[in-house]
């Protein structure tokens, strides 16, 4: 039988953890999809990654004496310091549930200032995909801010976190009550220009498109501070209904020979991207599927894209040049790799196919007709490709003047 390697449980909501987490720095912070191999796989449970199951009436890990020392940004009531402390141990034993609900706990009886609960909270929530505890505790996190700078911050995780629910719920007020968000961030730090390529987002989802095409002009204009975005903005502005459909995540890698890639640079190819590594069997046996789709659909338009997880660089190396992988080979290091990371990763092998347009299309497990998949992805590529046609569409500069702070 088959096995996938796994690590800790971790969401595959690309667009939440890989848009927001990274913005969780307060000086105190679309859609899922299912995943893939190319063979038929199960789930073992990995002994150094096993998750403890929790007893009914378990009392919380016995945590470290030194925990009950109250930092900066820690609780300081001494019942919100022990929740706390047993937070971070269930946390650190992998009950991200309960770890969850502790810290939230704490900081409740903390008197609601707790900012090291609410941002470990904050980022537990992601990692669940429970976005609306997500939304829950951005607005707590809101009172904690003092200056400026520190509220638009919390203004924007709150914009964020409404945006994902907004669309997965299909609901229209949360969609605008974002983009309310988003107006707030900005008119208390209008240097912070991430917030307008997210407002835009909101904006395309709203429907308001001209708006939309404004805040991401806005954004090219002034952002110096997110280039990985530049692009994806760019292609937004050209189609904004992109701007509604679940994109791959933005990333830039630089492959075995050299070459500098990004997501946004393969638009008008299908992409097929498989995550793997040198120490994981089932990889090797998915290895010559994988070779095959790059072999047969080789002169078309399709990027078959190799994302090891290998930590060493030289086995990997190795690896690669005594298996003929001749097409394009990227090592990321780990589950925690910026790639990885960005679409949620957390059992390999997984294979994500990408359309032309860099629509994520769907995560394979086990999936035999993958290539029958890929077959109609690339023959709609080249039909795209074949009746082209440039739009009528608003210049950079006229819609730079509609943008609002």
């Amino acid at each position: 039988m088959n096995g996938m390697h796994t690590r800790k449980p971790r969401s595959l909501s690309f667009l939440l953890p890989a848009l927001i987490a990274g913005m969780f720095v307060l000086s105190l912070p679309s859609n899922s999809q299912s995943a893939s191999g190319v063979v038929d796989i199960v789930k073992p449970e990995s002994p150094k990654q096993e998750v403890p199951a929790k007893p009914p009436q378990a009392e919380a890990p016995r945590a470290d004496a030194a925990a009950n020392a109250s930092k900066p940004s820690e609780p300081t009531d001494p019942k919100a310091r022990k929740t706390y402390a047993d937070a971070i141990a269930w946390e650190k034993q992998g009950d991200y549930h309960e770890a969850l609900d502790e810290f939230r706990k704490a900081n409740k009886q903390d008197g609601g200032h707790c900012w090291e609960c609410l941002r470990r909270a904050y980022s537990l929530s992601i990692k669940l995909n429970a976005y609306k505890d997500t939304v829950d505790i951005a607005r707590d996190i809101i009172p904690t801010a003092q200056s400026d700078k520190d509220k638009a911050q919390a203004h924007l995780l709150l914009a964020m976190a409404l945006q994902v629910q907004g669309g997965k719920e299909r609901k229209q007020a949360i969609l605008n009550e974002s983009s309310s968000e988003f107006k707030a961030c900005l008119d208390l730090d209008p240097k912070l220009t991430r917030a307008r390529f997210h407002w835009g987002v909101t904006l395309a989802q709203l429907n308001q498109d001209d708006a939309a095409r404004a805040q991401f002009t806005a954004f090219l204009d002034q952002d110096r501070n997110n280039p990985s975005l530049h692009e994806r903005a760019e292609r937004f502005i050209d189609r904004i209904e992109l701007a509604r459909a679940t994109m791959a995540p933005p990333f830039t890698a630089t492959t075995l020979d050299g070459r500098e890639i990004s997501m946004d640079r393969l638009a008008g190819k299908v992409v097929l991207i498989d995550f793997w590594s040198t120490w994981c069997g089932p990889c090797r046996e998915a290895l010559p599927h994988i070779r095959k789709i790059a072999q047969k659909f080789d002169g078309q338009p399709l990027v078959v894209l190799s994302i090891s997880l290998d930590s060493d660089e030289s086995k990997w190396k190795d690896f690669v040049e005594k298996n003929g992988m001749t097409w394009m080979q990227v090592r990321d290091g780990g589950f925690n790799g910026r790639v990885a990371t960005k679409f949620g990763v957390n059992a390999i092998p997984a294979t994500f196919s990408i359309d032309a347009d860099g629509v994520l299309e769907d995560q394979h497990v086990g999936d035999a007709d993958i290539e029958g998949k890929l077959k109609k992805l690339i023959a709609r590529a080249a039909e795209a490709s074949t009746h082209k046609s440039t739009p009528a569409l608003q210049t950079r500069d006229s819609a730079a003047t509609s943008a609002q702070p």
